[in-house]
């Protein structure tokens, strides 16, 4: 059993690159499953994603499996990182807010945490559960909650943990079958998986040649979470995981909330108020147990003064 990876300033950089780009494909996938089913939505979306990545696949030089043995980890890759989660979310985005599914979103680290240390793949410390638990406590400080949570709202939660529950064996998943793939290779070739499961899925249930035609606004949304919420992601995904882990890459879903709240700052003059900058410092607070680096120091600098 390994001990949890520490992070350099590539690392955290590409990560805060990963929260933008995903931050913004909670907001687009919100905008076209209220026109679209989300079995649809995501058939789009995988479709388009592997369309924009496979030019730059051959370009690299890559080539795809020629046995199915070699096909095995992409589906797998494919069911527990895109059909299943992109499923539960977007179906769970038709009862509750984009803004509460990202929260709900927050548990995928200490969900990852757990299922990596029930696989022995990497240790339980007490304070990357500590630091993960601040975390969410931080997201949900970040946004906030009005109301109650009526029935289809706890239908739509509990997708939504289903779908976080699912990247968390996707992470090890990855670790275990795609540790040393190429970014782009395993990127492409689960979304390539992902699409012929998903285009038998939705002629069977959806049917969208009977769907009316998509608006543009949909139309633009789709394309935007597919091309750079997908391909673009998916590639920065992968180069994360090989290079600091399945739990550091899953710390993603602990920015997203605070990335979409700054970015609607800059772009669209949303004020940032006293809950979102608690939030965020929670949240930092979580990031620096989860990482461990300034843990460690607190401890050498203890045991070097006794």
């Amino acid at each position: 059993m390994e001990a949890p990876k520490t992070m350099d300033g590539q690392d955290w950089g590409l990560l805060i690159l990963l929260s933008v780009v995903w931050g913004g494909a909670y907001f687009f996938a919100g905008v076209a499953v209220k026109e679209l089913p989300p079995l649809t939505v995501v058939l789009a979306r995988v479709l388009i994603a592997v369309a924009t990545l496979l030019p730059l696949f051959w370009y690299l030089g890559h080539t795809l499996p020629k046995s199915v043995s070699g096909w095995l980890p992409y589906v797998g890759m494919g069911l527990l990182n895109n059909v299943l989660p992109f499923g539960f979310i977007f179906a769970g985005q038709t009862e509750i807010t984009v803004g509460l599914s990202s929260i709900i979103n927050a548990m995928t680290p200490l969900f990852t945490v757990v299922v990596m240390a029930t696989f022995r793949e990497e240790r339980l410390t007490t304070y990357r559960v500590f630091g993960v638990l601040l975390g969410v406590v931080g997201v949900a400080v970040l946004r906030g909650f009005d109301g109650s949570i009526n029935a289809s709202q706890t239908l739509g939660i509990g997708l939504c943990m289903a779908g976080a529950l699912s990247y968390g064996f996707a992470a090890l998943w990855g670790r275990r079958y795609l540790a040393g793939v190429a970014p782009v290779k395993s990127a492409t070739c689960q979304l390539l998986c992902s699409t012929l499961i998903m285009a038998v899925v939705v002629a069977v249930i959806d049917k969208p040649w009977t769907l009316a035609t998509p608006s543009l606004n949909t139309v633009f949304s789709i394309v935007t979470l597919a091309v750079f919420g997908t391909a673009l992601a998916y590639i920065v995904f992968f180069k994360i995981l090989v290079r600091a882990g399945a739990s550091n890459v899953m710390l993603v879903t602990l920015l997203i909330p605070f990335t979409a709240l700054a970015l609607g700052n800059v772009f669209l003059g949303e004020a940032i108020h006293a809950k979102e900058i608690m939030g965020a410092v929670i949240i930092g607070a979580g990031l620096l147990f989860i990482d461990g680096r300034l843990v460690n120091r607190v401890s050498m600098k203890r045991s070097g003064a006794s």
